[in-house]
């Protein structure tokens, strides 16, 4: 399942299709039930999703729909199943069985079983689950690293530092209420502070400019005054290694990429950028500073991993999955505060694991 701690709904895919070769069979379970539009999960526990759920008075079922940024959207039942990891088992656990699917990356898609809700909702599987508190390490590799749900005492790791997480109950026209949201206070470029006042960081009236942990997306995107000063000197200390290709634009929203012709880069030349929170940093270096755009030949092309907000069609900063690889991110709900560890072997992350559980 996809670990995606932007959203609520946790879903799996119940029908078969040509693509899919991972579904859950719900015909095989003597415990799952499908929740009918009378059911007050339905009626009053969906209300805080993106999109609140509807009655499909054919069936009399609980509808529900997902839809994210890449352009992918699902939809199907609201209905319950008893979930379990270790010895916990948690009966009437509500879930999304989607049986009608659209995607951009549909053999991508077909890997998967389905997506697990980790945000602070009340249907999020964290929730549901009763837990407070949750860690993880993505790998730059595929398949590979580890999900902790509880407390992880991993001795050998390095110290974490923690951010405190933002909570604001209001009801924002942008603001998402159950995300990770964390105080960001400035970026830095190899040893270069970057010039932008704090106030470029602070959420307006309406919420625009919140800045959340997400590992259901990509990249990581930033409102676009604080995107240019980044591109502008990103580009500046990169000159004698990369060539700028002003005409490319990578998703609408990564429009700082490069030819590279047949060399290979030395990523160990790129400047190290820091992204600076409230008692912590997250540093993002090497490759995870450049995309290798899919293609072939003489005209390779590599995008910086930073997009703009604006074009993106988003009123926030986002911390996506690609530079949290490599970093054990702890969240803990309990305390209200979001711990990290940079330059963490995650492929290794299970072996660490292994030796204490």
């Amino acid at each position: 399942m996809v670990l995606d701690t932007g959203s609520e709904l946790s879903w799996l895919h119940c029908r078969i299709t040509s693509t899919s070769t991972s579904i859950f069979d719900h015909a095989k379970s003597s415990s799952y039930t499908a929740l009918p539009c009378s059911s007050p999960v339905c009626t009053t526990q969906t209300q805080d999703l993106t999109v609140p759920a509807t009655c499909d008075k054919k069936a009399n079922l609980c509808h529900v729909a997902v839809s994210y940024a890449d352009g992918s959207s699902l939809d199907g039942n609201l209905a319950q199943e008893t979930f379990g990891f270790g010895s916990t088992r948690r009966p009437e656990t509500a879930f999304g069985c989607m049986d009608s699917s659209s995607s951009t990356t549909p053999e991508e898609d077909a890997k998967t079983t389905g997506l697990m809700g980790m945000n602070r909702g009340r249907l999020s599987f964290i929730n549901q689950m009763g837990l407070t508190k949750f860690s993880y390490c993505i790998s730059g590799s595929d398949s590979t690293g580890v999900l902790v749900l509880g407390d992880a005492r991993v001795p050998s790791l390095p110290p974490l530092k923690y951010t405190p997480l933002v909570t604001k109950l209001d009801r924002l026209p942008y603001w998402d209420r159950f995300a990770y949201t964390v105080q960001f206070q400035g970026i830095r470029v190899g040893s270069v502070m970057l010039p932008i006042p704090a106030s470029a960081f602070v959420p307006d009236h309406s919420g625009a400019g919140q800045t959340i942990l997400d590992s259901g997306t990509q990249f990581t995107f930033l409102l676009a005054p604080v995107y240019n000063v980044l591109k502008t000197e990103f580009t500046k200390q990169t000159k004698s290694v990369l060539t700028v290709d002003p005409g490319f634009v990578f998703q609408t929203a990564m429009d700082l990429c490069f030819r590279v012709g047949s060399t290979k880069i030395d990523f160990s030349k790129l400047p190290t950028v820091g992204l600076m929170f409230a008692g912590a940093e997250l540093t993002v270096s090497g490759q995870k500073l450049l995309y290798h755009v899919p293609g072939r030949g003489a005209d390779q092309k590599y995008c910086f991993t930073f997009g703009n907000s604006e074009l993106a069609g988003v009123e926030m900063f986002i911390v996506g999955n690609l530079h949290q690889q490599n970093v054990w991110m702890e969240y803990d709900i309990a305390q209200a505060k979001v711990g990290f560890a940079n330059d963490v072997k995650c492929n290794q992350a299970s072996q660490l694991l292994g030796s204490i559980l």
